[in-house]
């Protein structure tokens, strides 16, 4: 007999495969995405621990089980806005301590860790500052005003992450071609064989132009088209097309790269 948990894995898969290969349903789902943020600028409208956090909840799902599963002990993320992403990429590290000190049968406080995540933005706001510095996930965040591609912005965070060994990267600041590029180049060779680094908005090269206004990237300028020219030159990461086979509403079709060597 088959092993129970095997057997609902492996339907699981044959599941997403089956929604994979369902062009139909990536066409009904984008066309979805771009109603829905038409109607409601419905990326806009969710919370994390009382931050606005501007992803679409099956994004947030992901990388949960991304982060579940790899375990970082650094999470690197460019972009910052109101600070609702990495109050819950700091709020998944807490998780993962807490769950580590009851697999250990040890005591911890709570407010103290050696996991951190690190936060840049060329522009972070101040009353988004100061509610983020005021959030108990605070004393696992550290924040980087810059521009993320500057020289001394990137040497800060290399030295940061100097004295950690399991890192994930997260890009989602400005979604030109050349500003993504350049986030790549910086960062990608931070993360650890078998982490990811995960670049959002690569949607905007399936998103017809006229629905992107008033923007510096669009079809071709973009996060996706940045993707494909690193990967170009790179063959340490592949692209997990089964991520965004089982979300279908995500951001970042082709964004989910896995190092792999």
């Amino acid at each position: 007999m088959e092993n129970p948990i095997k057997k609902f894995e492996r339907k699981k898969q044959q599941n997403i495969k089956r929604l994979g290969e369902n062009k139909d349903l990536w066409s009904s789902s984008l066309r979805w995405m771009l109603d829905a943020g038409d109607i409601g600028n419905y990326l806009y409208n969710f919370s994390w621990m009382g931050r606005p956090i501007i992803q679409y909840p099956q994004d947030i799902v992901g990388l949960q089980e991304i982060i579940f599963d790899v375990k970082p002990d650094l999470i690197i993320e460019a972009g910052v806005a109101h600070g609702g992403s990495i109050v819950f990429t700091a709020s998944m590290l807490a998780m993962l301590d807490i769950c580590e000190a009851i697999e250990d049968g040890k005591s911890i406080d709570p407010s103290v860790s050696t996991r951190k995540v690190i936060g840049i933005d060329i522009d972070i706001r101040q009353h988004n500052r100061e509610l983020i510095e005021a959030h108990p996930m605070a004393s696992r965040i550290h924040l980087i005003e810059g521009s993320s591609v500057a020289t001394e912005i990137v040497e800060q965070v290399k030295e940061f992450a100097g004295s950690y060994s399991n890192i994930l990267v997260i890009l989602d600041s400005n979604h030109t071609h050349k500003h993504v590029l350049g986030e790549l180049q910086a960062y990608a060779d931070l993360v650890s064989v078998g982490s990811y680094c995960i670049v959002y908005d690569t949607l905007i090269d399936d998103m017809p132009n006229d629905s992107i206004k008033n923007r510096d990237w669009c079809k071709g300028n973009s996060p996706k088209s940045a993707v494909h020219e690193y990967l170009q030159g790179n063959q340490n990461f592949e692209i997990q097309k089964d991520i965004e086979h089982k979300l279908l509403i995500t951001v970042a079709p082709d964004g989910f790269l896995k190092r792999v060597r």
